[in-house]
């Protein structure tokens, strides 16, 4: 069957289109998305501007078109923090499905995660053993561990490399004190929830995931992306310190020189870096294995557990 996942992010707001059925991985075969930020769209209470309403009223509208001219039998659409916290998430919902005739479903910080590891879990199989898996998102850090297909423990902080830049990197390149700030912050956050999933036991394998750290990883070294999804990636503690002093003393324009850095994102990879070296080093981590699946084939995998086999 042919399925449209659409994916309303802090980020970006993306229609992947996939042909897919129990039993096998789903198959890209179109995408289609934009960087909307839509966290970015906020007024000073936290709410959603008109502006940003109104452009995500038209991409979705827009993504629904597009699932329907590429033969989706069905659109599989959610949304994540940016809706889940803004206090009129409700009524921009509400237009979504009036103005574009599309239910977003907001999933959980704590879905997130599941779901996220579902895909890392299928992605690497179970000769894997125990699974850690991060995911650093524009609004949110999900982490999951376990040995099943449901982890053990699964959480999410407000440690997204998007919100964090918001909050607390205010000049380009990012000023020391605000960056040695951000570093605190982000590892009193972290350290609250790293005891809950540390006690679960020691991890077999530690997955990484989403474009941060993706960038991060190519940015060390890493095959890039047209070398296809098979080619296996990490990414090093060693590398990632030893790159933190230089990407701090860049700017944003310079940051999107570096190989697999888009210029939509390097405004946020300081923050990102920030959050993925607390990572590697609270959880003792010498090195993070990048998977090329996360939250969006996580969903599918859910959704296509759900049928009845043919």
């Amino acid at each position: 069957m042919r399925l449209g996942v659409l994916d309303v992010g802090s980020n970006t707001v993306h229609l992947l289109v996939v042909d897919a059925h129990r039993g096998a991985a789903p198959l890209p075969a179109y995408s289609h998305k934009t960087e909307l930020k839509l966290a970015e769209h906020l007024d000073k209470d936290g709410k959603i501007a008109k502006s940003g309403a109104d452009e995500l009223v038209s991409f979705v509208t827009e993504a629904a078109e597009l699932a329907e001219d590429k033969g989706c039998e069905s659109v599989l659409a959610f949304a994540t923090s940016a809706l889940r916290e803004a206090p009129n998430g409700e009524k921009v919902l509400d237009r979504v499905r009036k103005e574009a005739a599309v239910d977003l479903d907001v999933l959980s910080g704590q879905d997130e995660a599941r779901l996220t590891f579902l895909a890392v879990r299928r992605w690497f199989g179970w000769s894997s053993g125990r699974l850690a898996v991060f995911d650093i998102g524009g609004g949110s850090l999900e982490i999951a561990a376990g040995s099943d297909e449901e982890p053990t423990v699964a959480v999410s902080v407000p440690l997204g490399a998007g919100r964090l830049t918001r909050e607390s990197l205010t000049q380009d390149p990012p000023d020391k004190d605000e960056v040695k700030a951000l570093r605190k912050r982000i590892r009193v956050e972290m350290a609250a929830v790293a005891g809950d999933v540390l006690r679960a036991g020691k991890p077999q394998r530690s997955v990484a995931t989403s474009k941060t750290f993706r960038s991060l990883a190519r940015i060390c070294g890493a095959a890039p992306s047209d070398d296809g999804p098979y080619v296996a990636r990490s990414l090093d503690r060693e590398d990632l310190t030893e790159w933190m002093p230089k990407l701090t003393a860049m700017s944003a324009a310079e940051r999107a020189e570096l190989p697999g850095v888009s210029a939509g994102r390097s405004n946020q990879l300081v923050a990102g870096a920030l959050v993925a070296d607390a990572v590697m080093d609270l959880f003792d981590l010498a090195s993070l294995e990048v998977c090329p699946w996360a939250l969006r084939e996580g969903v599918i995998l859910s959704r296509l557990d759900q049928l009845q086999p043919r």
